[in-house]
């Protein structure tokens, strides 16, 4: 009786797993459309101008590397720090990201850390003075 129960249970388990997959996964374009607002709230984090520096990878193999100038609706311009040519891109047209700014926290972070190392050395620079050498 108990073997009953559980083959039973088992062909309702997989007889819903073959019948749901496919309700639930998502088609390409709600992939594509969603990535693209995945990349639209990336671009808003790092800014515009001339310290939001982006490395980017377009779905048509295109590389570009530069800082972000404007950032609008449906699409952002990124400038080449060095020739200053300009060039729109569609969010959905983006493959990949890469950011190289740090954030605010970041940096007052890293401040800390420096300024802390800094007094370090300084009470062990004084302790040796003291001693009379390290």
């Amino acid at each position: 009786m108990l073997k009953k129960y559980l083959s039973l249970t088992l062909v309702v388990l997989v007889a819903h797993m073959i019948c749901a997959a496919p309700a639930i996964a998502k088609s390409k374009a709600e992939k594509e459309i969603e990535f693209a607002g995945k990349v639209k709230a990336g671009i808003a984090k790092i800014g515009t101008g001339p310290e939001a520096r982006v490395k980017l990878k377009l779905r048509d193999k295109t590389k570009l590397e530069g800082y972000i100038s404007e950032a609008g609706e449906n699409s952002f311009v990124v400038t080449d720090a060095k020739t200053g040519v300009a060039t729109t891109v569609a969010y959905p047209q983006v493959k990949t990201v890469k950011g190289n700014n740090l954030s605010k926290g970041a940096w007052i972070t890293i401040g800390v850390i420096a300024g802390i190392g800094v007094v370090l050395l300084a009470l062990f620079l004084e302790r040796c003075r003291n001693e009379g050498g390290c």
